[in-house]
């Protein structure tokens, strides 16, 4: 039974989905966040570049290894470069 992950969109990225949040489907043992970046990337055609250059963080913390797996319940959250001054 998949359940979802909540993926939130911040900065550049929300305006390239389109939305802030969106839940995102995911087995019970979850799936690595590279598969999430993937599938995002392919339904959000214009988040492809933003993705690239963003920082993904995990129930608040930074991710530095995207073979980490993303559960049901988590929090998974799309950070691109932020400018301004």
């Amino acid at each position: 039974m998949a359940r979802e992950v909540r993926v939130r969109f911040f900065a550049g990225a929300r305006v390239a989905a389109g939305r802030s949040t969106v839940g995102w489907p995911a087995p019970d043992g979850g799936l690595p966040a590279r598969e999430i970046v993937r599938a995002l990337a392919e339904a959000y055609p214009k988040l492809g570049p933003a993705l690239r250059a963003s920082r993904f963080l995990r129930n608040g913390r930074y991710l530095n290894d995207l073979t980490e797996r993303v559960r049901p319940g988590d929090e998974f959250a799309v950070h691109p470069p932020y400018g301004g001054g």
